[in-house]
Formats: C-alpha cells, sequence, structure tokens
C-alpha cells in the first residue's frame, strides 16, 4: 500500500509543473510557429482581430550564437525571432560585446515584447550601437516589436513584410486612452518617436494611428503602409525594397537575407 502511495505521489510531482514552466513551454510554441494568414483588404489599413488563422511552421534560424530572442547569423547581421522582455537588453550587450562586428539587425519573427520599459531601452541600445534594421520578405513585426524597427539607424523593409499596431496594456488593464495625451504614460512613447528621429507631428500621428485599436484587435500595415511613415534624408537614410512581380504568397513566410539584393 505504502508503494502504491509513494508512485501516486510522484506522479503527481511530475505534472505538477511549476506555472512559469508550464509559461515558458508554451511560449516555446510561439516561436516556433506562425498562425497567420495573409489577408488583403482595402484599404490596406485595417483594424483586425482574427487573423490567427491557420498555422504554418517556419524555421527559426539558429545562426552561430543565441542571446534571449536574438540570433547572431554571422559576422556582420543578427535576427530578432521571438517577443523581447526586461532581460532582453542585457541579452542584446552581451552579444554586441561578443560580436562586435554586427551591423544589422532583422526582424524576422517579432510577436512584441512583455516590458514595455525595457523594449523602449533596447530600442535606445539598437540607435545608440548604429545598428540598421532590416524587416525581410515574410517577415512580421508586432505591436512593441515596432518601436524596435524605428530604432535603426537606417531602415529597410522588404515587399512583403507585415506589421501590426495596437494599443498598449499596463498591469491594471488601463490603456493609452484611459490616461491625458500629455500623461507620462503616453508621452514616453512620443518621446521616444521623437529620439528616433521623427519630427512631433509625425510622432503625434503615429501613436495616435498606434492607438486606432484597442489592445485586443490590431491594426495590419503593409510594407507601403510603413514606408509612408519612413523619412528619407540625411538625418534617416532608408533603403526601399522595390516591388516583386511575382505573385504574393498567401501565408507570410519568414525568409532571411541571404547578403542578395532585395527581391
Amino acid at each position: 500500500m505504502r508503494g502504491v502511495v509513494a508512485l501516486f505521489l510522484a506522479l503527481a510531482t511530475l505534472f505538477a509543473a511549476p506555472l512559469s514552466a508550464q509559461t515558458v513551454q508554451s511560449r516555446m510554441v510561439v516561436t516556433t510557429t506562425i498562425v497567420e494568414e495573409w489577408v488583403e483588404a482595402s484599404p490596406s489599413q485595417t483594424a483586425s482581430a482574427n487573423r490567427l488563422v491557420s498555422a504554418h511552421s517556419i524555421d527559426v534560424p539558429e545562426g552561430i550564437a543565441s542571446y534571449g530572442p536574438f540570433r547572431v547569423l554571422d559576422d556582420s547581421r543578427a535576427a530578432l525571432v521571438d517577443a523581447t522582455n526586461t532581460g532582453s537588453p542585457a541579452h542584446f550587450a552581451a552579444m554586441l560585446a561578443a560580436h562586435p562586428g554586427i551591423e544589422t539587425l532583422q526582424l524576422v519573427e517579432c510577436p512584441g515584447t512583455d516590458d514595455d520599459r525595457a523594449n523602449l531601452a533596447l530600442g535606445r541600445m539598437i540607435r545608440s550601437a548604429g545598428l540598421a534594421t532590416h524587416v525581410p520578405r515574410g517577415g512580421s513585426v508586432r505591436s512593441g516589436a515596432v518601436e524596435l524597427f524605428w530604432a535603426g539607424a537606417t531602415r529597410r523593409v522588404d515587399e512583403g513584410a507585415e506589421f501590426a499596431v495596437h494599443s498598449w496594456l499596463d498591469e491594471d488593464g488601463l490603456q493609452a486612452d484611459d490616461f491625458a495625451a500629455t500623461a507620462p504614460e503616453n508621452s514616453m512613447y512620443l518621446n521616444y518617436y521623437i529620439e528616433m528621429g521623427m519630427a512631433a507631428p509625425d510622432a503625434r500621428a503615429f501613436y495616435d494611428l498606434t492607438n486606432s485599436v484597442p489592445h485586443e484587435q490590431a491594426l495590419w500595415l503593409t510594407a507601403r503602409d510603413i514606408r509612408g511613415w519612413m523619412k528619407d534624408s540625411a538625418g534617416d537614410a532608408v533603403r526601399v525594397a522595390q516591388p516583386s512581380d511575382q505573385p504574393m504568397p498567401q501565408i507570410a513566410y519568414a525568409l532571411l537575407d541571404s547578403g542578395s539584393e532585395p527581391l
């Protein structure tokens, strides 16, 4: 009888994994699966709460080294392939310390962030390091990851990349519209956009765009949409990939740039 009880307790311990472990296990699935189907809409800036249509596995690049959500692809390129969190600035610093030749950060599969303040700090680190940001064909940059795209000293977006924005949500369930326009909760984002090179009116307009849909929805933007916010000037050089004559695939595939010219 004691043996049966002991066996029961052992099995109970085995299957009662800590919540944190369950969370990590769930997020590992997210990093390796895209569950989004590309749906053309008119106009292209259309709010949608239901773009999780069909699953398609993608190959997340292993690279030559891994630092949190970052993968080192070669001596000059790294990729962001997961959500950022509180530890991401430290991961980024460690990556650059070990690989000082990195010049470009590719945004491949970027669902957003678990910590907005750490994410903005990471964006400032990307800018301070002088890295370019590049969203390859099929790359998906969503939510807080869009701030990291703006952090690039130069920015490149290939045809077939996609972006998604929405309002942030704090730990109390409050969103941007629950605060005054000049409240610190909102001004921290406006100040960030201005630091990244946007004129104040453009910063306000883009922030208003992100908050035009609630947190539980998403406003999907094409490569062409996001280029409308990119300024081609001496202080913010932009390399824009030309549209391809080939038809777009129905499912968005994340393809890493091999160093060749954009499609």
